[in-house]
């Protein structure tokens, strides 16, 4: 099946889209392992610290910082790599919970709900003390 998304692209997709994710993260991980599980269409996920991030058009405090999912080169981020990745979903009911995160006020929730998860992720389930390092500025990142 060929990842296609009317809302980011106008043709169909031919190359596979990458979903990055920061692989010192252990919420991070076990998110997109069950992801992987869970979803019928899923792309190709590639932890940050081994990606080529300025060829994907990111930069190092991009990949620590949030998901992304970078689709015909176009890097998108936040609440978009949910809303993307379910709307891709053969099932109807999971591809409807994908649009609401892209119709504001919906998407500016979606926002505010998904920067509460990058800014929290150390406390979340699997999170490690490398989640809280970079949004405290000693990993030389900040949010």
């Amino acid at each position: 099946m060929h990842w296609q998304d009317s809302a980011m692209a106008f043709e169909p997709v031919t190359v596979r889209p990458i979903l990055i994710f920061d692989g010192d993260c252990g919420f991070c991980t076990t998110g997109v392992a069950w992801l992987g599980q869970a979803l019928a269409v899923m792309p190709m996920a590639t932890p940050s610290q081994g990606a080529d991030l300025a060829s994907l058009g990111l930069t190092g405090a991009d990949g620590f910082a949030r998901g992304w999912l970078v689709v015909a080169g176009r890097p998108f981020g936040r609440a978009a790599t949910v809303a993307a990745l379910l709307r891709q979903q053969p099932r109807a009911v999971l591809g409807l919970l994908g649009w609401p995160g892209t119709v504001s006020p919906l998407s500016w929730a979606a926002e505010g709900c998904d920067r509460l998860v990058g800014r929290y992720r150390f406390e979340l389930l699997g999170g490690t003390p490398v989640c809280r390092a970079g949004f405290l500025g000693t990993a030389g990142f900040t949010s």
